[in-house]
C-alpha cells in the first residue's frame, strides 16, 4: 500500500487513466486519499509539488493528471495486462547486461539502476553482470529499450546482449538465481485471496470495499509488475496465468467500486 500522498496520488492518478477517466478532480482526490487517513494539508501538498517536479500535471484547473515525469514508470506499471501477449517460448538461452563499466561509487544511481533491473527480471549472476531468460518478445534489443526508457536521464544501462552455450552448471547456476517456488506459491495464495474477496465484496461498506479493492489490487499489480516473467520449467507458468486471469477479474471489479465511489465524491452534499 503507498504510504505517502504523493505515491497515493500517482496510483490514484494511474488507476483513473486506465477507467479512461484521465484526470481527477481537487475533490475526489481529498476524499480517496482521506480513506486512507491523509490530510488534506498533506495532499494539496503533495499536489503542488508534484506539479512542479513534473509528476503531474493539470489538463484543466482543479484537475490533475500524470505528468511527463511520471510516464515511464506508469507505463511500465500499466503494462500488466498485456504480460502474458510479451512472453515467447524459451530455447535455453539468456539476455545479460554487463555493467562492470558503469561503477558502484554513485550511490542514488545505483540504487536506481537495481530498482529498474528488478522491475526487468535481471538479477546477479556475478559481480557487474545480471541475467535473466531470454523469454520475451523482442529480445536483447526490446530489453535494451526498456532500460534506456526506465534508467534516470543519463544512467549508464550497461552493455545489453544475448547469452547462449552456457556450461551445465553455469546454466543451473542461473536458473537458480530466483526461487520458483515462492513465486508458485505466491501465485495460488494471492489468487485465492483475490477470489475470496470478490465472493465477500458486495456485503462491504462503500468505503471499505474502494479502500481494501485498492490495497489488494495494488498489492497483486505490483507483484506482476516486478515478477520477473520466468519460464517453465523455472517456474509453474499455469499457475502464473491463473493469477493473471484472477488479477484482471478484480481489477475490473475494483474499478467499478472506484467509478461509483469518485461519483459521489464528485457530488456536492446538501448543504442542512
Amino acid at each position: 500500500m503507498p504510504t505517502t500522498p504523493r505515491s497515493l496520488i500517482l496510483s490514484l492518478l494511474l488507476g483513473a487513466e486506465a477507467r479512461g477517466d484521465g484526470a481527477l478532480g481537487v475533490r475526489e482526490l481529498l476524499a480517496a486519499c482521506a480513506l486512507f487517513g491523509l490530510p488534506e494539508n498533506s495532499v494539496r501538498v503533495a499536489l503542488a509539488r508534484g506539479v512542479a517536479a513534473g509528476l503531474m500535471a493539470t489538463p484543466r484547473r482543479g484537475c490533475y493528471a500524470l505528468g511527463p515525469q511520471a510516464r515511464p514508470v506508469a507505463d511500465a506499471v500499466g503494462g500488466w495486462r498485456g504480460l502474458q501477449a510479451s512472453l515467447v517460448d524459451w530455447q535455453g538461452d539468456w539476455i545479460a547486461v554487463h555493467v562492470g563499466a558503469a561503477g558502484r561509487s554513485d550511490r542514488p544511481a545505483l540504487r536506481a539502476r537495481e530498482r529498474v533491473f528488478g522491475l526487468l527480471g535481471l538479477a546477479e549472476f556475478e559481480r557487474g553482470l545480471h541475467l535473466r531468460p531470454d523469454n520475451l518478445a523482442g529480445g536483447a534489443e526490446a530489453l535494451r529499450l526498456r532500460l534506456q526508457a526506465l534508467l534516470p536521464e543519463g544512467a549508464p544501462a550497461g552493455t545489453v546482449f544475448g547469452l547462449r552455450a552456457l556450461a551445465a552448471g553455469d546454466a543451473a547456476r542461473a536458473a537458480a538465481l530466483w526461487d520458483g517456488a515462492a513465486l508458485d506459491a505466491g501465485y495460488r495464495d494471492t489468487a485465492a485471496r483475490l477470489a475470496a474477496w470478490l465472493d465477500a465484496a458486495a456485503a462491504l461498506p462503500p468505503e471499505t470495499a474502494a479502500r481494501e479493492a485498492f490495497e489488494l489490487g495494488g498489492d497483486a499489480i505490483r507483484r506482476l509488475v516486478f515478477d520477473p516473467l520466468l519460464p517453465a520449467p523455472l517456474v509453474d507458468a499455469d499457475a502464473r496465468a491463473r493469477f493473471v486471469a484472477t488479477v484482471e477479474r478484480f481489477d475490473a471489479a475494483g474499478q467499478a467500486i472506484w467509478q461509483r465511489f469518485l461519483a459521489a465524491a464528485r457530488t456536492p452534499r446538501p448543504t442542512v
